[in-house]
């Protein structure tokens, strides 16, 4: 079971199953714990292949026992995700855990994956269960409905998860004007029905500061 024990530090109590957690996230644990460094981020020899050739990173370990293990990492915002058979979009740095069971991979999502850099694929996340994602900074969940579109800074967004579409517009934003920008920006339009997790802070990214 995922809790938290505070707003930066996970919780999950196990009892002979196991957790998938970012590769040296672990704080502290009670019982006994054994560890193992997963491949392809979980997802065996064909994840290592697949994540490869599309340069998006992902490093897990596998935590399994009996007692509480704690993460947490560089002090980031965590928030609950509960999956019951849907698929959560996440960039891989902002992912910190999942239950065992449920299946991680890559798929195409266009320029919103390379907003770190990392060509134009990200990490889902599906079945049933917990996810633990990241954040600089308090999370914001954003609705998403079919009258009410949402444009998002990619170097903001996390994660999100419903019947989304996405597509991609270029324009002058208030930092291009201001002749702070760092080349053309993007924003990441999402419609549909579903949610978006924003942070309230930007990573660099390769489409330019927006």
């Amino acid at each position: 079971m995922f809790r938290l024990q505070s707003s930066k530090v996970l919780a999950v109590d196990l009892t002979g199953d196991a957790v998938k957690a970012k590769n040296g996230s672990m704080v502290a644990y009670d019982g006994q714990m054994a560890f193992k460094k997963l491949t392809g981020g979980g997802e065996g020899l064909r994840g290592m292949v697949t994540r490869r050739l599309t340069g998006e990173q992902m490093t897990l370990m596998e935590v399994k026992g009996h007692g509480t293990c704690f993460f947490a990492d560089r002090a980031s915002e965590i928030n609950l995700v509960t999956l019951n058979g849907e698929r959560l979009y996440v960039e891989s740095s902002n992912l910190l855990a999942t239950d065992g069971g449920l299946r991680t991979g890559t798929t195409f999502t266009g320029l919103r994956g390379a907003s770190q850099g990392n060509g134009l694929f990200t990490t889902t996340i599906e079945g049933h269960g917990q996810a633990a994602i990241m954040s600089d900074g308090p999370a914001v969940l954003l609705r998403v409905g079919p009258q009410y579109p949402l444009t998002v800074d990619p170097g903001a967004y996390v994660a999100h998860q419903g019947d989304l579409r996405q597509s991609f517009q270029s324009g002058v934003t208030f930092r291009t004007f201001m002749g702070e920008g760092g080349g053309e920006a993007f924003q990441i339009r999402f419609e549909g029905d579903g949610v978006v997790y924003v942070q309230p802070s930007e990573r660099n990214t390769i489409a330019g500061d927006v």
